[in-house]
Formats: structure tokens, C-alpha cells, sequence
């Protein structure tokens, strides 16, 4: 299949986890669903987002060994018994991270069901993103028994000294996949980042991976970087090669498959080095954090760094690993933080029932996910938030972060956060309450041409009609707003008059 054309600039992408989200469709229409039988109606729904691209989360082949550890995790247990009432072992898929190996898993419809998804996505301008990952496989995955080199291995006995860290595999003692601070990851074999073999078998595992779709999110993808895998596996893994692991595998991918999107899974504030290693998009964990539990001073400070890092990052206000917005947020926090990300620089990751106020984050492990009754008014909001984000094509106009003043006795101004955007001649601002008090602030409008004419000030989202304003004042004091709790504005201006 050709390829569709280069992915745009700060891409929107919606999440999608593939396995429930099939299940569903097969419980609402009666019929076995796999990703080669889906009613085009439903692809047109995903359009109706106006996303750049959909993240088929968790397609690869999955782990036979890795399920039945799944079925003996006390967590996925409790879990599956507290959402069903009639949980069974049935409802145990396994992990989506321990890969079996890089082919679509024959209960999602296999290399041919795959294909015809991704024919459907671009045929409604969509592109593909799937799962790659570069620290671990599944205990079963092929190389196990015909290149042990590839992985991280242990010495004679260290898998009954260490159950947890290691397993034997009759022939070697290999690793469990590892993240520094967490228990290692039970249904995982770790793989040997510095070991050149490896390199190159993951180097042809993305350039197959990348015949089958448009871009790939990379879990974890901060572990394989030299000096945090020598520090994970120091006195396990001999010195780090002269190159880091992305420096080995984006270029010579993307030679091959020119605009080929790299997501980074990343945390520990090493965005800005895995961009420099070649990544279009980093996970913004902390604007996440700072949205749902921080500080307006703390989310102004994060949007102050420089825009030629905040274009690179992707920020959400959930994805698999998180709550669910609907459940940590109330209403009116829900609409504050929609509008914060969808009006904030960089990509955006929205994920499947986040826009119908999806309350249950789902254990990756399971394989069915309970119905939820919608959230119309929800939906709503949003569908009509993303119709007027991308019908004004943000992504290509100038972003600033606004000054806000408040007075000597009233510093309510703290409370509130202020950006704004210039599309060619009209501009927007957004005036943000974060906080549970109503607020009263001066925004200070950076733009340098106000002052010579008039203009008519309305809020496109909520349908406000706020008069007209004068240029002059607009540039002397600035533009008075007062936010209830949790509240916001979007507002517009068009300029409806120059003085003589």
C-alpha cells in the first residue's frame, strides 16, 4: 500500500486499544468484528475527530506464556471480578507489551485485517500509528532459543537466587524487562540494548513495521538510551557501544521511509535529549500532571519553555497508563483542561471514550472493557471544541503566553493562566481558571497592532458576543476578564475598523 502523504505539523492522534475496543463493536453489532469487517460508518465516526492519525494500540501477536502469567496476577484478578460480574479466564488477554512476536495477532484479523484498517484510515485522510518496543518481548518470543545473545542474561542459578529478576530458560538464565523503579515485569524477557546483533534485528523489526503503517509510539523508549541501560544493568551488560540505540535505528528507517512518524513513551525530564536522538514527539507527562493536580503557576512555567521544544512534545489529558479525565475532573475542570490542551503548542493524543467521559481505565491485560452510557453534553463540548481548533489550524499560527495583572487588593490573577494565537489576521485568546474561586485579572495582549483600530471581541465556543473593544485600550491597560470557578474564555478578535 503507498504511503499517505507526510504526516502535518503537531499532529492529532487518537488512541485506540484494539482488542477491547473490537470486542465492543462485535457486543453491539452481533457479529465477530476484526479489523477487516468493520462497518465503514465506524471509521467515519473516528473522522469526525478531525485526527491526523489513530493509534492501533496493541496489535502484535500475544504471548500465549505471558497470558498465563496474566491469569496468575492477583491485580488483573481482582480487577476483572470488580468489573464483571461474570469474569471469566476468557477475559484475560494478556499484555499488548509482551509481544510474541511483530505479526498482527489472528484474533484482530491478521496482516490482511490490518491492511484493510489502514486502507479505510487513509481513505477518510487518517494515518496509521502502531506499538514498538525496544526493552523487552515476551518469554516465548523466537529469539529466546535462536539468539540468547540478544538478551540480558544471568548467571548459572540467578533465576532461583532472583525468581523475580530472572528466568531460565533450560539453556540461559534471561532477564525480566526492567524499569529501574518499578518490579520487573513478569511476562517480559529484557533485551540487551548495547548488544550490536540486537540493534540490528530491532532495526529490521521497524523497517517491517513500517511497511504496514505511517508511524510507531515506542513504549518506554527513554530505558534504551546508553547511560540509563548501563546504569538499569550495570554489572549485567558489558560498556555502551560509541552509539546511542536511536541513533542506530530512526535514520537508517527513515531512509527507507521518508516521514515515518517516532512517538516517544518518555519520562525523568528526557524529552529534550530523545528529540535530539531523532524523535518527532515525546510524551509531556508533566503537563498532564500539572493539568489534573497542579498549580496555574506551575502549568505557566511549563508552557514557558522554549516553542522549539513544546512543537515536539504530545500532550494529553489521558492515555492506557492514566486515569480517566472523566473520573479525576469534574465537569467543569474536564472543559478547562480540554480547551488548556487542545489551544497548547505540540501534537495532541486523545484517547478512545475520553470525548464521551469514559470513566474506567482499563487494566492492559484485559481483554473486554464494560459499556459506559455516554456523556452527550460532554461529547458535545468536545466536538465542537475540535471543530473550531482545527478549522483554525493553530498548529500554524504564532503562540504566545500572555502577562496577567491583578491590583494591590485583589491578586486573584495568580489563579488564572492566559495564551494567545495569530492565524494570519485574526487573533485568539484563551483565559484559563484553574482554580475552585472566581478570578479577575488584566490580560496584557502582546500583539503590536492594536492601538490603530477597533475590534469585535466573541467567544466562538460558547456563542458570546462580547461588543466591541478599543485598540487603544486594548494596548494601554489591557483586556479585564472575570472567570467564575473552573471556568474559561476563547475568545476572538476581528478587527472591525482603523483610525484615520
Amino acid at each position: 500500500m503507498a504511503r499517505m502523504s507526510a504526516w502535518p505539523n503537531q499532529p492529532w492522534i487518537v488512541e485506540i486499544n484494539t482488542w477491547t475496543w473490537l470486542h465492543g463493536l462485535t457486543l453491539r453489532y452481533g457479529r465477530k468484528m476484526r479489523l477487516d469487517c468493520i462497518p465503514g460508518f465506524v471509521w467515519d465516526e473516528l473522522a469526525t475527530t478531525h485526527a491526523d492519525g489513530v493509534w492501533l494500540m496493541g496489535v502484535w501477536q500475544r504471548s500465549a506464556a505471558g497470558r498465563q502469567i496474566s491469569l496468575g496476577d492477583p491485580n488483573v484478578l481482582v480487577e476483572g471480578r470488580r468489573l464483571f460480574s461474570d469474569f471469566s479466564a476468557q477475559d484475560v488477554s494478556g499484555s499488548p507489551y509482551s509481544i510474541a512476536e511483530y505479526c498482527v495477532d489472528s484474533e484482530l484479523g491478521g496482516a490482511d485485517g490490518l491492511a484493510e484498517a489502514r486502507r479505510q484510515l487513509a481513505a477518510r485522510g487518517l494515518r496509521m500509528m502502531l506499538d514498538f518496543v525496544p526493552n523487552h518481548v515476551a518469554p516465548d518470543h523466537p529469539w529466546i532459543s535462536q539468539h540468547p545473545e540478544y538478551f540480558v542474561q544471568g548467571e548459572l542459578g540467578e533465576h532461583l537466587r532472583n525468581p523475580k529478576g530472572f528466568f531460565s530458560t533450560g539453556k540461559s538464565v534471561i532477564a525480566h524487562g526492567h524499569d529501574p523503579y518499578f518490579p520487573p515485569w513478569l511476562d517480559t524477557a529484557q533485551l540487551n540494548a548495547f548488544d550490536s546483533g540486537l540493534r540490528s534485528a530491532a532495526l529490521d523489526t521497524l523497517k517491517r513495521i513500517a511497511l504496514q503503517c505511517d508511524g510507531v509510539r515506542c513504549d518506554m523508549a527513554m530505558l534504551v538510551i546508553n547511560r540509563i541501560f548501563a546504569h538499569t544493568w550495570a554489572g549485567w551488560v558489558g560498556p555502551p557501544p560509541l552509539a546511542e540505540y536511536w541513533h542506530d535505528v530512526i535514520p537508517e528507517t527513515r531512509q527507507l521511509h521518508p516521514g515515518f512518524l517516532f512517538v516517544a513513551e518518555a519520562y525523568w525530564d528526557l524529552e529534550w535529549e530523545l528529540m535530539q536522538q531523532g524523535f518527532d514527539y515525546c510524551y509531556d507527562k508533566r503537563f498532564y500532571d500539572r493539568l489534573v493536580g497542579g498549580t496555574p503557576q506551575a502549568i505557566r512555567e511549563h508552557v514557558s519553555a522554549p516553542m522549539d521544544y513544546q512543537r515536539h512534545l504530545i500532550r494529553f489529558l489521558e492515555n492506557h497508563d492514566e486515569a480517566r479525565a472523566a473520573s479525576v475532573l469534574s465537569v467543569q475542570q474536564n472543559h478547562v483542561a480540554a480547551v488548556a490542551l487542545m489551544t497548547s503548542p505540540g501534537s495532541k493524543l486523545l484517547q478512545d471514550g475520553q470525548l464521551s467521559g469514559s470513566k474506567i481505565r482499563l487494566s492492559v491485560h484485559l481483554g473486554r472493557c464494560p459499556p459506559e452510557p455516554p456523556d452527550h453534553q460532554l461529547r458535545n463540548f468536545y466536538q465542537r471544541l475540535l471543530d473550531i481548533a482545527r478549522s483554525l489550524e493553530l498548529e500554524n499560527g504564532e503562540w504566545q503566553l500572555c502577562h496577567l495583572e491583578g491590583w494591590p487588593d485583589n491578586q486573584s490573577c495568580q489563579n488564572l493562566l492566559a495564551w494567545c494565537w495569530k492565524i494570519a489576521g485574526t487573533k485568539y485568546l484563551q483565559v484559563l481558571n484553574f482554580s475552585a474561586y472566581r478570578s479577575q485579572a488584566w490580560v496584557k495582549l502582546p500583539w503590536n497592532d492594536l492601538s490603530n483600530q477597533d475590534w469585535e471581541v466573541s467567544d466562538p465556543l460558547v456563542n458570546v458576543e462580547y461588543g466591541r473593544r478599543r485598540g487603544v485600550e486594548l494596548t494601554g491597560s489591557g483586556l479585564y476578564v472575570d472567570l467564575d470557578a473552573n471556568s474559561f474564555h476563547f475568545l476572538r478578535f476581528n478587527p472591525i475598523g482603523i483610525y484615520s
